[in-house]
């Protein structure tokens, strides 16, 4: 009978501890909370971005529409450390010297009232410009609300609108040697020359139509470089001031003033603001 129970005994304690761990693994898958699926998903990396501005340049003034793609696959593509940009841009050329007049001899006559005009102004020129290049972080983000620095670099392909500008003159006698005038758009031309130049006949300017079927298109070049400052508080909306130098270059010479030399050549200055969004 001892003999037996000695060999139940050890038989019955790894009964019990094998209970004894089983009641514990149970309690611990009851005691387990899951966590519950909210249904939320990890946002998007930002990939691509759209934004238009005004731009205020040292010899005129343009619109421009901005579309970027992020480049890297990198960890940190929210950023905006690398962007890739194609640019839109119409601008409209002027000469500092440009000042209005207004020719009050004219005022309530039977012409109706005098209209400002630009005295010398022998063309209008505007530009449609396509842009391809870049925008790389210096400084800023990543936190948000943080003012972000880029540099900015594009080129391409311009392309020139040379409008001739005209003027309303009386300048033109009815007959020769008659002391009556008659009332003519006129632009300036070696032939008109003496009466473009008269600003004491001259009505006003004309209306914009005029010389829009005598337009040339001059192609060209351009380059640009500068500084992007984006001031906005969320990394998918984008508000921004840039500031940078603009080169471009066209095949014609352009004559914007009489009493100026013409260029086929623009360097200026300028500064920009846009508004946009990032996706």
């Amino acid at each position: 009978m001892k003999g037996l129970l000695k060999c139940c005994l050890p038989l019955l304690f790894l009964g019990i501890a094998i209970d004894a761990n089983a009641q514990k693994l149970e309690a611990a898958k009851t005691n387990t909370v899951k966590p519950k699926y909210t249904g939320m998903k990890k946002p998007k990396p930002i990939r691509t971005e759209l934004s238009a501005g005004l731009r205020l340049n040292t010899d005129g003034w343009g619109i421009f529409i901005d579309k970027g793609w992020v480049k890297s696959n990198e960890k940190f593509r929210d950023q905006f450390y690398n962007v890739k940009l194609f640019q839109i841009e119409f601008d409209e050329k002027k000469r500092p010297e440009e000042t209005k007049h207004v020719n009050d001899a004219y005022a309530g006559t039977g012409t109706g009232k005098a209209k400002p005009f630009i005295f010398g102004k022998a063309n209008n020129f505007y530009t449609f410009k396509l842009g391809y290049g870049g925008r790389k972080m210096i400084a800023g983000k990543p936190e948000q609300g943080n003012v972000s620095m880029h540099l900015i670099y594009l080129g391409g392909i311009s392309l020139g609108l040379l409008k001739p500008y005209y003027v309303l003159s009386d300048s033109t006698p009815a007959k020769k040697n008659s002391t009556i005038y008659t009332r003519n758009d006129i632009t300036y031309t070696d032939s008109t020359q003496a009466s473009f130049l008269d600003k004491s006949h001259i009505e006003g300017a004309s209306g914009f139509s005029k010389g829009l079927g005598q337009t040339k298109i001059i192609p060209g070049i351009h380059l640009k470089a500068g500084m992007h400052f984006d001031f906005a508080a969320s990394k998918h909306g984008i508000v921004a001031v840039e500031t940078g130098l603009n080169f471009e270059y066209y095949t014609s010479q352009i004559l914007l003033l009489v009493n100026k030399d013409a260029t086929s050549y623009f360097l200026n200055a300028y500064v920009s603001v846009q508004f946009g969004k990032r996706w």
